[in-house]
């Protein structure tokens, strides 16, 4: 067990996987940024994956059901037009979704991206145990997101791992989940992504409310 905490703290430091310490958005603003997808339920299971050495770095779970969220424990994604709560992203508009993996896949890491159709139910027990989750502790991404998985109704066989990695394979042995990767090769430098992608994500906005 010491050993697994150890290479999650490294890959914690090394992909921003270290504890949320974002802004908190009030429920009003929540609400007005609410965004639901017209299409049917899903699960989406996000692997951020070192190029280099093929280790997992982060992980996160957009859920679509009554509303479309991210479960983003521990993470670094932040945006002015996203409200956050806790370890919750909000208003994840295609726009959104397109920022996040943009703002994630880099030089150095590309995402594994794996979706899953559920039923209505399914995605709602998700979102109700992805907000009542609270901010998670560094290094913890794939282990809360395993526990959160384990407890929707058809995903009972998810085993508790702290590894991001070994929670996509066993994400992608589930009957129906379509696998696809995101890669981008700008610059390494999270950061940097993060504001590039809020850079849009303003302007974008700007237009659609003038």
């Amino acid at each position: 067990m010491f050993r697994i905490l150890i290479v999650c703290l490294v890959a914690a430091t090394v992909a921003g996987c270290t504890g949320s310490q974002r802004p908190q958005s009030d429920q009003a603003e929540i609400v007005a940024r609410s965004y639901r997808d017209p299409g049917p339920s899903t699960l989406t299971l996000y692997t951020m994956i070192n190029t280099r050495t093929g280790s997992g770095a982060h992980t996160s779970l957009m859920i679509g059901g009554s509303e479309r969220v991210i479960f983003d424990p521990a993470g670094s994604f932040r945006a002015d037009v996203v409200p956050i709560k806790d370890d919750v992203l909000y208003g994840i508009t295609p726009a959104v979704e397109r920022a996040y993996r943009s703002a994630h896949a880099r030089e150095s890491h590309y995402a594994r991206i794996q979706t899953i159709q559920v039923t209505p139910q399914q995605a709602e027990v998700a979102l109700r145990l992805a907000k009542q989750s609270g901010p998670v502790a560094g290094a913890y991404c794939a282990n809360s997101t395993a526990r959160l998985l384990q407890q929707v109704p058809g995903f009972e066989q998810i085993d508790v791992t702290f590894f991001p990695v070994n929670l996509s394979d066993q994400f992608g042995q589930i009957p129906g989940v379509i696998t696809s990767e995101y890669r981008e090769n700008d610059d390494a430098d999270l950061q940097k992504g993060l504001a590039q992608n809020n850079a849009r994500l303003n302007q974008l906005d700007a237009v659609s409310t003038n």
